[in-house]
């Protein structure tokens, strides 16, 4: 599996439509957050736009500014129930030239959601992927559990791969067994825990990523009476003693939290929403960065201009995004060249 900063041929999204996901006047504007994604991946690559109609695509229309590259966007009709492309769509990897994807179950993080369940079946539904091989492992596994620096290391956590509820019959080695055999991984950095207010039980992509081989940027709480001080403080030690599939220390930085983002949601378990800095997504030519209106959030820009010098950075309020339980990164995919 190529890392995330690699080429891309382009990027996968669904256009957002779930109203319990996002209620009242909330969806509209995670639409206008989707339009300024899209005009900015389109500036490097095609988007791949999964929509469920025409009267989502008059909307996508309607949206993004008459300087967006349409040109690049590529409409893909196949009915989803929600936007978590990461989640339950292709996993792409390569060998030599050939692209292919990996298909893996996906069963709503645990068996959460009955109705978002149904979207395992959304890969089955897009006819553009029938030009590439595929493979289908057979086990329960989601794309925002799991980050790759291209060279055979993977980063992920105890708390999700090793849940019971999601392949109740395998073991810390046979899950790495699989990962080896169908994403190329020669090294899995285990971490712990994921951020609070995480119904995914604890993704790897909203605490620590890689950006470049060798080189992570992870999340940390300064705030000693706030929860994900303790998580994220026990992973940056993890991190620290950590080496890649070369055999190599990593460099780490990093990078702040935004706090408290909320309301929480009243029908959520969790007093607080899972927002974090850390869920950015890395285009051809920009670096999606979700931000909060807090004050950390002109820190988290510097130091991922520090870390893309070859890439706009470009800082997208995710509030109302993150209130549907997943930010960027999560509603991303990207294909690789």
């Amino acid at each position: 599996m190529p890392a995330e900063w690699e080429r891309h041929e382009g990027t996968w999204l669904t256009w957002p439509h779930n109203r319990i996901t996002w209620p009242g006047a909330m969806l509209a504007q995670v639409e206008r957050i989707y339009a300024r994604m899209i005009t900015a991946l389109l500036q490097g690559e095609r988007v791949h736009l999964v929509v469920g109609g025409p009267e989502h695509v008059r909307k996508v229309q309607r949206l993004l500014p008459r300087t967006a590259r349409t040109h690049r966007l590529i409409y893909h009709h196949a009915r989803a129930v929600d936007t978590w492309i990461r989640d339950y769509g292709p996993i792409f990897v390569k060998k030599g030239p050939e692209v292919a994807f990996t298909k893996w179950i996906f069963n709503a993080w645990g068996g959460k959601y009955s109705d978002l369940a149904r979207d395992n079946g959304v890969v089955d539904r897009l006819s553009a992927l029938r030009d590439h091989r595929r493979w289908d492992p057979g086990i329960v596994l989601e794309g925002g559990s799991i980050d790759m620096d291209g060279q055979g290391t993977c980063l992920t956590t105890e708390q999700c791969l090793l849940n019971r509820n999601r392949n109740p019959r395998l073991d810390r080695r046979s899950l790495e067994t699989y990962l080896k055999r169908y994403l190329g991984v020669r090294k899995v950095i285990w971490l712990k825990e994921g951020i609070e207010g995480d119904d995914t039980d604890g993704h790897v992509d909203d605490i620590t990523r890689f950006t470049a081989p060798r080189t992570v940027v992870t999340a940390v709480e300064h705030d000693r009476s706030d929860r994900n001080h303790e998580l994220l403080d026990e992973n940056l030690l993890l991190l620290r003693k950590a080496t890649d599939a070369q055999g190599r220390r990593l460099r780490i930085v990093e990078l702040p939290m935004p706090g408290r983002v909320g309301p929480a949601r009243d029908d959520s378990p969790h007093d607080r929403l899972p927002a974090s800095y850390a869920n950015f997504y890395i285009g051809n030519a920009a670096v999606l960065l979700p931000v909060y209106s807090h004050a950390n959030d002109g820190k988290a820009v510097k130091i991922m201009k520090s870390l893309f010098k070859d890439r706009k950075i470009v800082p997208i309020e995710c509030t109302p995004l993150v209130y549907g339980l997943g930010s960027i990164h999560c509603v991303s995919q990207q294909q690789p060249l």
